[in-house]
């Protein structure tokens, strides 16, 4: 049945002209204007101040370094050399080619300047950004199954998919809803509930949790998934890209956890506007 749903899907979701507009680029737009509505609630709850000036720079920040980072990160960890006989097409973001785990850390870098211009804490700014950023790993995720993209390993069960073109017409693991339930709202319900509790948790706890979970759900689904064809398994023929990079996600996790049990800072917002006279 996912078979014939599939091959009605179009990864055009409408056209005036010559202007086109792809499902992908709606979820990136879908999911920063969910992320920062989720932003916004949480820090009302919990009572962090940020205002609206704020959360623009703040999201302006974010998007250039997940787009940027995306991208470089594709480059270099998935580009298996090949930008390096043509350097234009780095800038060829039309060609497709992002990377998650690039956009997360120009996503952090960002985060540094943000924190720098609104003068909010860094470990804030990112656990308030890390409980809204599986709503746009969702939207991203169901883009990729709409486009074909990314499938998973031949299987034979009951809702394997056939996603035709290079992918062949062999049923596969539908990897990107994998994803999409696992990094996207798996992933959310756990961190927007455990961030319900008052007063907050203490600061760095939600990009603990978030480097964790999403580094154990990568890693363990890249058995499923197929990988990128210009780079096939690594180390013995077993462990992916994905894998490899999920590594020290994992790690780097558990030691910002660490951190913030130990250090229990409280979660703090913009400076207090000093009184009028």
């Amino acid at each position: 049945m996912l078979n014939e749903i599939y091959q009605s899907l179009d990864p055009i979701a409408f056209s005036f002209g010559p202007i086109v507009v792809r499902w992908y680029g709606i979820a990136y737009v879908l999911g920063f204007v969910c992320a920062a509505f989720v932003m916004y609630r949480v820090s009302k709850r919990w009572k962090v101040r940020i205002d609206a000036d704020s959360l623009i720079t703040i999201m302006f920040c974010v998007i250039i370094g997940v787009i940027i980072g995306g991208r470089l990160g594709y480059v270099l960890f998935y580009g298996n050399g090949s930008y390096l006989q043509n350097p234009l097409e780095i800038l060829a973001f039309n060609h497709g080619g992002m990377s998650f785990h690039g956009g997360l850390i120009g996503a952090l870098v960002a985060g540094v300047v943000a924190a720098k211009l609104t003068k909010i804490p860094y470990l804030t700014l990112a656990d308030l950004g890390c409980i809204g950023a599986p709503i746009g790993l969702f939207f991203g995720r169901c883009a990729n199954f709409i486009n074909g993209e990314l499938w998973g390993a031949p299987t034979d069960v009951a809702w394997g998919v056939a996603f035709g073109g290079s992918a062949g017409m062999m049923p596969r693991h539908p990897s990107q809803l994998y994803e999409a339930i696992l990094e996207g709202i798996v992933l959310f319900l756990v961190l927007y509930l455990l961030s319900r509790k008052t007063p907050p948790r203490s600061r760095g706890t939600f990009l603990g949790i978030f480097l964790i979970m999403y580094g154990c759900f990568r890693f363990v689904i890249e058995f499923v998934r197929e990988p990128d064809v210009q780079l096939g398994y690594l180390w013995g023929g077993w462990l992916t890209m994905g894998q490899l990079l999920s590594v020290p996600l994992i790690l780097v996790g558990i030691g910002v956890l660490v951190y913030a049990i130990k250090m229990k800072l409280p979660q703090q917002g913009l400076p207090e506007l000093p009184p009028v006279e």
